[in-house]
């Protein structure tokens, strides 16, 4: 067992003051499409921490099963086991997902292979992780993921890859980027220098200004060359 405080995501009402809405804003577009088209069944959720998505994908399941290395703060955790080592049968759900965590699995690759054993035949596994994201959950924070990279796992395991889906382009990210240098530092300011700034930060709105002008930019111009976030959806064929 892992001795460790995880940061789970919780709550997915995230408007433009918050620092984090270009990346929900981007990814949740792309995981909300992927689960309304391809979640059905038995469903298992590898990592799911405290199941944010739950509500959405609960009516269009026969069955939401959750595990996760820790229980989560709401106890949202059904099976405490290892992403790579997950003590099921072969064969047993119509659709796998993996949100957020295959950059925090030493093995990837065992991840992977484990959703493969899992899957039945023509079973989905809707997989998400960041190209760009500061350093989260340290030290178990390991990888970044190219679609490229994704691409090759999965076909490696078995997979037929059916789509590799963006969050967003370089607009998005230079967005998030510029939020994740601007938010801490104003933030741990201390003194009346600090508040000064925090109360000129919040009169100006200054995070949602930038939330709605580089949402803006990057929804009218397309280049996902650089993204966050890899949102993809794989089929097991035997």
């Amino acid at each position: 067992m892992i001795d460790r405080q995880i940061g789970r995501l919780n709550d997915l009402n995230i408007n433009r003051n918050h620092s984090l809405y270009l990346h929900y804003n981007f990814y949740h577009k792309e995981l909300f499409k992927a689960l309304q088209s391809y979640a059905k069944g038995n469903l298992l959720d590898i990592g799911c921490g405290n199941k944010p998505y739950k509500q959405f994908i609960e009516g269009r399941v026969k069955s939401y099963l959750g595990c996760d290395i820790i229980q989560s703060d709401n106890n949202a955790v059904d099976l405490i086991c290892s992403a790579n080592k997950i003590p099921l049968n072969d064969d047993l759900f119509e659709t796998i997902i993996s949100t957020q965590t295959i950059e925090h699995v030493e093995d990837p690759h065992g991840l992977i292979s484990e959703a493969y054993r899992l899957l039945k035949n023509n079973g989905y596994l809707i997989i998400s992780g960041p190209m760009y994201w500061p350093l989260h959950e340290e030290p178990y924070d390991f990888f970044r993921f190219t679609k490229y990279g994704f691409q090759h796992m999965l076909e490696q395991a078995g997979f037929k890859v059916t789509s590799v889906c963006a969050s967003g382009g370089k607009w998005a990210l230079a967005g998030q980027a510029l939020l994740h240098a601007i938010y801490p530092t104003i933030y741990n300011i201390r003194g009346i220098k600090g508040k000064i700034i925090k109360f000129i930060a919040r009169i100006f709105r200054v995070i949602k200004l930038i939330n709605i002008l580089f949402e803006y930019m990057d929804n009218r111009v397309t280049d996902h060359s650089n993204t966050m976030n890899y949102v993809v959806i794989a089929q097991k064929i035997n």
